[in-house]
C-alpha cells in the first residue's frame, strides 16, 4: 500500500508525528510541506489528490488547521473521495460505505493520539461494496 501525505504549516508537526509512529511501516510519499513556514493549503492538497486519482498512490492523507480546506480542494479532483474525520468511527464509515481514498483532518482540532487512532482505523477498514458501490458510483 502506497500513501501520499501532505500538510500545510498548521499540520506540519502532526504530519511529522504520524510519519514517526503509525505510518512507519507503510510506503509513504511525503508531498510537503517541510516546515512550519506559511504555505497555501491548495498547493499541497491538489498534488496529493492528483497522485491518488492517477493511481500513483493508493491513498492520501491531508492535514491542515481544521481539515476543511484540504478536503475542499481534494474533493474537486475527479476520482477523489475525500473525507474529513475527527474520530475513528467516521474514519471507519468513510471507508466502509464511501470508499474514501483521501483522509483529511485538522491539527488544531485533534491531537496526536486521536490522529493515530483515526489513521489506523481508516487504513485497516475495507470498502464494503454491495449497495454502497452503487452509491459511490453516483458520486463520479
Amino acid at each position: 500500500m502506497k500513501i501520499a501525505i501532505g500538510s500545510d504549516h498548521a499540520g506540519f508537526e502532526l504530519k511529522s508525528a504520524l510519519l514517526g509512529s503509525v505510518l512507519k511501516g507503510y510506503d509513504v510519499l511525503d508531498m510537503g510541506t517541510d516546515s512550519t513556514r506559511s504555505v497555501d493549503y491548495p498547493d499541497i492538497a491538489k498534488p496529493v489528490a492528483q497522485a491518488v486519482a492517477s493511481g500513483k498512490v493508493d491513498y492520501g492523507i491531508l492535514i491542515c488547521g481544521t481539515g476543511i480546506g484540504m478536503s475542499m480542494v481534494a474533493g474537486k479532483v475527479r476520482g477523489v473521495r475525500a473525507a474529513r474525520c475527527s474520530e475513528p468511527y467516521s474514519a471507519e464509515m468513510s471507508r466502509r460505505h464511501n470508499d474514501a481514498n483521501v483522509l483529511c483532518f485538522g491539527a488544531r482540532v485533534i491531537g496526536v493520539g486521536m490522529a493515530e487512532m483515526i489513521v489506523e482505523k481508516w487504513l485497516s477498514t475495507p470498502f464494503d461494496g454491495g449497495r454502497h458501490a452503487r452509491r459511490v458510483g453516483k458520486i463520479e
